[in-house]
């Protein structure tokens, strides 16, 4: 952990990694010039033999219309255990939020895996993201502050809104260690892509390829667009003979 400050919100021992690793940033580019990417990438990444959608309807975004592409930092919670009250009259929170937008970087993605019925997260915690260069967060779980998340521009997908805070209710277990979102297995450097259609994490080790289906698979879906708008019939579009 040499050269990194820590904020002391987490026992060190608890955080794997200070640095996630990252995929050349052609490759992220790569991604962000196929715009709605979801359904393409669910596509390629049914092709290799890997499990990694989550629909919409599971994983709601905040901010319709957004997009998103980065590497999942990623935090995983539990509930906390003892007298809710007396820890909010003592101050003594055990969440760890903070500590994971202190080790994030340009292009991270904040993926919580949370606790249901509690806010994982809220907005002060996404300005802090969004200054150090997270594009968004995904949360399996709740969180709050929704008007800060639009005003801010910081996408969020999550499973549920709530106000209920989490600081007396949450403790951290783990920094940049596997997760499981929404039944999803995702490491720390994962792809994150995301937008109206859903959510898709790719390892880090297929996205090249994935990359490359996901290109071919939206070339050949606007070339049929395309083919459509020109009159095409559909016995043609079909493939068959007129």
């Amino acid at each position: 952990m040499a050269g990194k400050v820590l904020t002391g919100k987490i026992d060190p021992s608890r955080i794997r990694l200070t640095e996630i690793p990252h995929l050349p940033s052609e490759i992220i580019e790569g991604f962000r010039e196929l715009g709605d990417a979801s359904s393409a990438v669910s596509d390629a990444l049914d092709y290799i033999g890997v499990a990694g959608a989550v629909a919409s309807s599971t994983l709601i975004s905040v901010i319709p219309g957004a997009t998103l592409v980065g590497h999942a930092l990623t935090l995983r919670n539990m509930k906390r255990n003892g007298d809710i009250h007396l820890a909010a009259r003592e101050r003594n929170s055990q969440t760890a939020e903070v500590e994971a937008h202190n080790l994030a970087g340009k292009d991270d993605v904040l993926v919580i895996q949370g606790v249901a019925g509690i806010s994982n997260m809220g907005g002060i915690g996404a300005q802090m993201g969004k200054r150090q260069g997270e594009v968004g967060a995904i949360i399996d779980g709740g969180f709050r502050d929704v008007a800060d998340m639009r005003r801010l521009g910081y996408p969020v997908w999550s499973t549920e809104r709530t106000p209920l805070t989490g600081k007396w209710r949450i403790e951290a277990v783990e920094i940049n260690g596997p997760v499981t979102i929404c039944g999803i297995r995702v490491n720390p450097g994962d792809l994150v892509v995301a937008d109206d259609t859903g959510v898709c994490f790719v390892p880090i080790a297929h996205a090249a390829e994935v990359l490359e289906y996901a290109r071919k698979k939206t070339a050949a879906e606007q070339r049929k667009s395309e083919r459509i708008a020109a009159g095409a019939s559909i016995v043609e579009l079909a493939g068959g003979k007129s």
